[in-house]
């Protein structure tokens, strides 16, 4: 499955964030990257990726903070949490955000379902 498609991955821990895109390459047509919400929105501004794979803590804004502002700006913009934290609660206020889906790091495979489901 190939995807003429740009992703963009906002993780801070760095070999985690190379194994996404090590993992995501091969369907993608172009990966951006960066380490933090605040950049996050500055990077989405200039390659309007097609998708967003979002962490949830990171020092300066945070994922859901960074996901309601790309939102509020990108309403169709297709933002998916790829986090440690399985919390039932973190899950709502991501979703009420406007985050498509929330995935655990520990199952990154289902990642590939819910692109196939869009």
């Amino acid at each position: 499955m190939y995807m003429n498609a740009t992703l963009l991955i906002v993780e801070d821990n760095v070999k985690m964030r190379n194994l996404i895109k090590d993992m995501f390459a091969p369907i993608f047509k172009n990966i951006y990257e960066c380490d933090d919400g605040s950049k996050a929105l500055k990077s989405y501004a200039l390659s309007k990726p097609e998708w967003v794979f979002m962490d949830l803590k990171m020092k300066e804004m945070d994922g859901i903070a960074a996901t309601k502002e790309i939102i509020s700006k990108y309403p169709d913009a297709k933002i998916l949490i790829v986090t440690d934290f399985n919390d039932d609660e973190l899950r709502k206020v991501a979703a009420r955000n406007g985050a498509i889906d929330y995935v655990l790091k520990e199952n990154l495979e289902e990642i590939f379902k819910i692109i196939n489901k869009q």
